[in-house]
């Protein structure tokens, strides 16, 4: 994933030789040149499965939430803690770099050979639609995350990699919706055996819909979405279960990173990295006590409301059931005993070895570790996109539009009823301002931990708000191992300090490596 700009826009013989031996493990070094690679049908597929190879990974989409208010990440040689904390920096080697060409070079060289395959040509006409989203969902990424970023659709010699400079977010991201429209006219509505996990319709809809409405286009967003609830996807019965291994590639999901055990690399598919140390893992990953005071009580009202029956002594009681599916809190039964992070000389402490630093773990993903033979190796696939996004996607373009009608309420209404929730009080939720407020809160209820909250952050501006000082956890206090009471007594654990300057940290820096070996990319400002 680490691989500058020049090492990825090299010369187009030396990338379809070598990158496609080494991402499709196909035996000896030699396997395939260009000119026998694009021969014959099966070749063909080889090659777009290259293209599919790390498009998008586990690990991301669990770490983005640690650059948010959510989550927290422990360990700075993971990569995020300093984009998370404000103090990453262009040189910083502990800044993951997400300035990455490798799929777009890989879709580049796949979209300029294939059609040299005499193969049946609407499977072709179907591989290059996949192959044009692939890409253009790595440049939908890169531009949310850095802004400007060259857009390079064609293989470019070592001369050009070295010289090409930003173009224009605007331009980029029209680019991406230009994509998406034409591929979605091609691509199937599902698929079935194992090609199940491919690119569809509703997965291109869905991206076009979700970079709509991080762009305030709202009348396309609210189109795309009602093309997408035609399709017939929807909810999953059991929000828990959702993310479970057992229940993959369930009618919610609508674009995810297909994995599987022992055969596809799981560098990338581990959940061991989220328990803490007495379940195996290395909690490399803790939710916020923001995150945890985000949900609401079951009556539907937020903890600071007088009237919620919220209880400070017994915080965890009466509240949204997604938080008990989402985060292992103190006192929870989770794997045959009650998680006990808070209490002196406890297994999972909060400050010892590798338990977390806020006293909270992620459950979402690992509902139940014994799914997992073996935690490091898994065959969990990985939600990108699912049908809950969507529901509040085209509620929030709805309310934002000012159109607040049945439909709103119903998608929405959907959403709380699957997780257990009471529908929206229309009485007190009847205006823009109060319906904006209960979206941004449905949103992080729903969709916590599966890495957007950082860019609902960042479409809604309030990063100054919400990710900056103090970085709070659990209190500290007992939990009887028997019974899972808990008792309070202590303050809450502090697990980090942030800082957000909104002139600057709404971009991630480009990476100085490439602009060491590239002049002509320009720096985002602040850096």
């Amino acid at each position: 994933m680490k691989r500058n700009l020049l090492h990825i826009l090299i010369a187009a013989a030396l990338l379809q030789t070598a990158c496609q031996k080494d991402l499709l493990e196909k035996g000896p070094l030699d396997a395939y040149t260009n000119e026998s690679l694009w021969t014959s049908q099966a070749a063909a597929t080889a090659a777009l499965s290259g293209c599919y190879k790390d498009w998008e990974t586990s690990f991301n989409i669990f770490y983005m939430d640690a650059v948010s208010d959510n989550s927290y990440s422990q360990w700075p040689w993971d990569n995020y803690q300093h984009l998370g904390n404000g103090t990453s920096s262009p040189a910083d080697p502990q800044t993951v770099n997400k300035w990455d060409y490798t799929t777009i070079q890989r879709c580049n060289s796949f979209l300029e050979n294939v059609d040299k395959v005499p193969m049946d040509e609407a499977l072709k006409t179907r591989f290059k639609a996949e192959a044009r989203f692939l890409r253009a969902y790595k440049y939908f990424n890169m531009s949310q995350l850095y802004g400007d970023v060259p857009l390079v659709i064609k293989t470019l010699t070592v001369q050009e990699a070295n010289s090409v400079s930003r173009t224009p977010r605007a331009d980029v991201r029209k680019f991406v919706a230009d994509e998406l429209t034409a591929v979605a006219q091609i691509l199937p509505e599902k698929y079935e055996g194992s090609d199940v996990g491919r690119i569809t319709k509703g997965a291109a809809l869905s991206l076009k819909a979700r970079m709509e409405l991080y762009d305030k286009n709202y009348a396309a967003c609210i189109d795309d979405c009602k093309k997408v609830m035609a399709l017939g996807y929807s909810l999953y019965p059991s929000y828990t279960d959702l993310f479970r291994q057992a229940f993959k590639n369930n009618q919610e999901v609508i674009l995810d990173v297909q994995y599987k055990a022992n055969e596809k690399d799981n560098n990338n598919g581990d959940v061991g990295i989220m328990p803490s140390s007495s379940f195996g893992g290395w909690a490399s990953l803790s939710p916020t006590q923001s995150l945890v005071d985000a949900y609401e009580m079951t009556n539907g009202k937020t903890i600071d409301d007088p009237a919620s029956g919220y209880n400070d002594s017994n915080p965890f009681s009466n509240r949204d059931p997604r938080l008990a599916a989402s985060i292992v809190y103190p006192g929870l039964k989770y794997e045959n005993k009650f998680y006990d992070p808070i209490s002196p000389k406890a297994a999972d402490f909060y400050s010892e070895g590798n338990n977390s630093p806020t006293g909270y773990i992620e459950k979402k993903f690992t509902a139940f570790l014994s799914d997992y033979p073996d935690m490091w190796n898994t065959g969990l696939n990985i939600i990108v996109i699912r049908y809950a996004e969507i529901l509040l996607t085209y509620a929030e373009a709805q309310i934002e539009s000012g159109v607040i009608d049945n439909t709103v309420y119903a998608a929405i209404d959907a959403v709380r009823a699957r997780a257990g929730m009471p529908l929206v009080d229309r009485t007190v939720y009847s205006d823009v301002t109060s319906l904006r407020n209960l979206i941004r809160r449905e949103r992080r209820a729903e969709l916590a931990l599966e890495g957007l909250r950082w860019f609902d952050i960042q479409r809604w501006q309030i990063g100054t708000t919400v990710r900056s000082g103090t970085v709070y956890g659990t209190r500290l206090g007992t939990v009887d191992a028997v019974t899972g009471a808990t008792v309070f007594t202590g303050d809450h654990v502090v697990a980090d300090q942030r800082t957000f300057n909104p002139l600057r940290d709404y971009l991630w820096p480009v990476p100085q490596k490439e602009r060491d070996i590239n002049k002509n990319l320009a720096q985002n400002p602040g850096y």
